[in-house]
């Protein structure tokens, strides 16, 4: 059987947890070859000696939402891969505060961390895939929250709404190069970034009466969607912000 990402080579950020750790573990499975990110050194180190049990995984620490570091990691990338023609935009932070108490700092701090690491890679990238000719994917991590809002989240709200249009002017612009651009937008996902942005365990349970299916989303699940996103099976996706909430968003 034919892996689904057999002769890819994806960038990865965020990978050292969550959803970021799901998707490199996905990507291994069908066949990629990888590079993962991560701000956090010692957790992308542990990240990527499990991962490298499934395939070939190269690390690089830092901080995407530095251009000088989105530069060191596409010319890391393309010196260990030969290309690059697959990046999975994951790296995220959501700060909860209200509207009246949100600190300038966390703002501006989610917005470099959201949406301006996505240009600055994506650009970065797109630019590597134009020149090899072979064109590619590029999934960027929107929201539900950048589709509808939600209370005490004002920077994450605006933060994920910008990357759904970046992801829809990318696609637009990227197109005649064979280089599809497209974003996912989960619901209520389990994973550690949500307990340590101060959500509780009473919250979590409470907030299940808001999903049909009653119950949170797995960071496997979102990982599946990045991998087919990013395969030959989605060719004529792009632009598109692709929802996964368990019907969340479908009910009023």
């Amino acid at each position: 059987m034919t892996l689904r990402l057999q002769g890819k080579h994806a960038i990865i950020t965020g990978a050292g947890r969550g959803i970021g750790k799901a998707i490199a573990r996905k990507f291994l499975l069908e066949g990629a070859r990888i590079v993962v990110c991560d701000i956090a050194r010692d957790r992308l180190e542990t990240a990527a000696s499990e991962l490298g049990e499934l395939g070939d995984v190269y690390a690089l620490a830092g901080d995407v939402s530095q251009a000088s570091f989105c530069d060191q990691l596409v010319q890391y990338a393309t010196s260990v891969l030969g290309t690059v023609n697959v990046l999975a935009n994951n790296a995220g932070i959501a700060l909860f505060a209200p509207f009246l108490q949100q600190t300038e700092a966390d703002w501006d701090r989610t917005m470099a961390v959201n949406v301006k690491s996505m240009f600055l890679l994506g650009q970065r990238v797109a630019r590597v895939m134009i020149e090899h000719g072979q064109g590619g994917a590029i999934i960027n991590m929107a929201s539900t929250n950048g589709l509808l809002g939600e209370r005490d989240l004002v920077a994450y709200n605006a933060s994920k709404g910008a990357v759904v249009l970046l992801t829809k002017t990318m696609a637009i612009e990227l197109a005649p190069y064979n280089i599809r651009v497209n974003s996912v937008a989960p619901g209520s996902i389990r994973t550690d970034m949500a307990i340590e942005g101060g959500v509780d365990e009473s919250f979590v349970q409470a907030y299940l009466q808001k999903i049909p299916m009653r119950r949170h989303g797995a960071p496997d699940e979102v990982a599946n969607l990045f991998a087919y996103l990013a395969s030959d099976e989605a060719s004529f996706i792009t632009g598109d912000a692709v929802v996964i909430d368990g019907g969340q968003i479908s009910e009023e």
